[in-house]
């Protein structure tokens, strides 16, 4: 029974969560503030989590892992963008940025869904150059994007984007601070998982929809599908809809949190946390639920936000919490691409 149990729940995620544990002890034994550990790792989920939803459609539809998710990102960054521009602050800002994110993400994602068809069996693959070239051909948008606020534009010269576009005076942390309250002194970010959860209820609710099972039985059997009538073609779409514009939301949700929007080459690799999150989590290509993004971005962002703190007070004139941070990352990432055609656990 009880190994049972473990092969069902995955000794990789067993693993992860000891690892967890021994850090916080490692942690609390080094003096670690573990209010703030606690506080910031609650943060990192809730704001990666949208960004491993989006996977969860492309994958239930039979179009495997979203490797085109900066697609998704950049119709957010620009939706972002533009609520900046118009100087919206507080709720009018976010709400704005995010409904134009919507929108921009169902163009986006028509684009990208109509491609994808055209290459069926190879969908990560062409992805993930799709992804890259969108970045690219944005970095030239940017350069030369006619934006007149001050907050966007580069301070010397009056053109082009900046890097990094903060939402300090627009809309920063406007979830996180909304209905938080402490728990000894750690904080907890009650919108952000409120919105989240919102998020969350509101993909479920469609996965039990009639367009959501014809979905999910083209992804599982797209001859089966078509033979009974289903345009396999237009479900693959609608996934694919979905996944980019759960994508473009997701960074508004990301940047609101983080503190400013990234631009040019910000969104390349920023599909690789997000799928690594969700295979983690549980997902396989023949099987993939909510919970696996909700588990798969717990652990890998509560392990990344502990493990850094705990390395720079052991290696304080040294740079291997970087190192250490890209080993655990790539590993991760590595680990889970590796389970990506396995059996539904």
């Amino acid at each position: 029974m009880i190994k049972q149990k473990v092969r069902q729940f995955g000794m990789p995620r067993i693993i992860i969560i000891a690892f967890i544990i021994v850090i916080l002890i490692g942690a609390l034994l080094e003096g670690q503030d573990m209010a703030a550990l606690i506080t910031d790792s609650l943060v990192r989920v809730g704001q990666n989590m949208i960004l491993a939803l989006a996977m969860l459609p492309c994958i239930l539809v039979g179009a495997g892992l979203n490797m085109g998710l900066a697609i998704g990102i950049v119709c957010g960054l620009l939706a972002g963008l533009l609520s900046v521009q118009f100087g919206l602050m507080s709720w009018a800002g976010f709400l704005t940025a995010a409904v134009l994110a919507l929108a921009i993400g169902v163009v986006g994602g028509l684009l990208y869904g109509r491609l994808l068809n055209m290459v069926k069996g190879s969908e990560m693959l062409i992805g993930n150059y799709l992804g890259s070239s969108m970045v690219y051909l944005m970095c030239m948008f940017w350069f030369s994007a006619p934006f007149t606020n001050p907050t966007i534009i580069w301070p010397m010269g009056g053109t082009g984007v900046r890097t990094t576009v903060p939402v300090s005076d627009y809309y920063e942390k406007l979830l996180n601070n909304f209905l938080n309250f402490k728990i000894g002194r750690v904080t907890i970010p009650t919108g952000l998982f409120l919105f989240v959860a919102f998020v969350c209820f509101v993909v479920y609710l469609f996965t039990k929809s009639r367009t959501g099972t014809i979905l999910r039985v083209v992804g599982n059997n797209p001859a089966y599908a078509a033979m009974s009538g289903v345009n396999v073609n237009k479900a693959r779409m609608i996934g694919i809809v979905l996944s980019t514009m759960l994508a473009a939301l997701g960074i508004v949700v990301y940047a609101q949190s983080y503190g400013f929007y990234q631009t040019y080459e910000g969104p390349l690799t920023m599909a690789f946390t997000p799928m690594a999150a969700i295979l983690l989590g549980g997902a396989t290509m023949r099987s993939v639920k909510i919970r696996h993004a909700v588990i798969g971005t717990f652990l890998i962002q509560t392990l990344l936000t502990t493990a850094l703190p705990v390395c720079n007070q052991l290696f304080p004139e040294s740079n291997l919490s970087e190192v250490f941070r890209i080993i655990i990352s790539n590993g991760i990432i590595l680990y889970a691409l590796s389970q990506a055609g396995g059996e539904t656990r």
